[in-house]
Order: C-alpha cells, then sequence, then structure tokens
C-alpha cells in the first residue's frame, strides 16, 4: 500500500497563495449599524419594573443588558444606554427587594 506523493506536490496544487488577499470588513458608519434590539428592550423592561415594580420585568432587563453587552458594536453609544438600562434594572432589584415594607391591615 503505498501512497502517490505527486497528487500533492506543490506543483500540481491548482490554488494560488499569490492571488489570495486577506479579507479587510468594510467600514460602516455608526448611523448605519443595525436597531440594538436587546438593549431596547432592555431599557423598556428596565424602566418598567422600577416604575411599576415588576420584578420580572427587572429581571428581564439584566438578561437583555447582559445579551446587549455581548453583542455591542459601537463601544461608546451603546455602553451608554445598557449603563443606562441596567441602572433602571437594578433600581428595580433593590427597590422591589429593599424597598419599603408595606404595612399590613390586621
Amino acid at each position: 500500500m503505498s501512497h502517490n506523493t505527486s497528487s500533492s506536490s506543490p506543483v500540481n496544487d491548482p490554488r494560488q497563495p499569490a492571488a489570495a488577499r486577506r479579507y479587510v470588513a468594510p467600514v460602516v458608519a455608526a448611523q448605519d449599524l443595525p436597531i440594538d434590539y436587546s438593549g431596547f428592550f432592555g431599557i423598556i423592561f428596565g424602566v418598567a419594573g422600577f416604575m411599576f415594580k415588576y420584578k420580572l420585568c427587572s429581571w428581564l432587563a439584566i438578561i437583555c443588558c447582559a445579551q446587549s453587552l455581548v453583542n455591542m458594536r459601537n463601544f461608546e453609544t451603546d455602553l451608554k444606554q445598557v449603563s443606562m438600562a441596567m441602572m433602571f434594572a437594578i433600581m428595580g432589584l433593590v427597590n422591589h427587594y429593599l424597598g419599603v415594607a408595606k404595612p399590613k391591615n390586621s
């Protein structure tokens, strides 16, 4: 069982390494980037969790903020949006778990 090494020789290689070029991603302006829906929903859920004291909305806001942080494209504007949503979500959770207890009617 001998292998034919002539097919793997560089002479018979159909590829052209001299013609290969590195891929350069096209430059996209910040206003042309797609909308960050997870950041947008993070703000909506964070505000709803804080204003209406919905615990589920605050937790969803934190999840959306984490997803937005992972998929961040434009660092400066996305960081502002995510930090604002995270602040609302944390304020909502703190308000819900550590806020003033409602007096019980007895």
